[in-house]
């Protein structure tokens, strides 16, 4: 009973609640991120390099393509058919840096309101100085 009691009091702290919120929120914001590369960004790069490259169906083909199955991404992987898919690496490391660049700035943002929100230090009495300055004469 008391590795229960333990498990809960660990399971109900507030810091595995708000990892557990965090990682939810985190892959909802992944998927936000994953369309904002894919439906906006690749697109705009595409255009920058002569119209329709697609990252994702760049790819080397390592083994024999039986006859019949179109030479696509999506077709060769449901085959099994081995391919080195730099494509969709690249894909991925935007999606990454995006990411990144994001939680970086909004990082910041929460620390400029963390700092906003400290109280400021009161100053110190009058008696706490008048005594430093007995203190500090003294020594000399």
């Amino acid at each position: 009973m008391a590795v229960l009691k333990e498990f809960r009091d660990f399971a109900v702290k507030g810091n595995v609640i708000d990892l557990a919120v965090g990682v939810i929120i985190g892959a909802a914001f992944g998927k936000i991120v994953e369309s904002l590369v894919n439906d906006i960004v690749m697109p705009v790069i595409s255009s920058l390099f002569g119209g329709h490259i697609d990252f994702t169906n760049l790819f080397i083909v390592l083994g024999n393509i039986p006859a019949g199955i179109p030479r696509t991404y999506d077709t060769l992987k449901k085959a099994g058919i081995p391919i080195f898919a730099y494509g969709n690496f690249i894909t991925i490391s935007i999606n990454f840096i995006i990411l990144a660049f994001v939680i970086f700035q909004m990082i910041k943002i929460v620390n400029k309101i963390r700092l906003m929100d400290t109280p400021a230090e009161p100053p110190t009495p009058e008696d706490v100085v008048l005594l430093r300055e007995i203190r500090d004469s003294l020594k000399k």
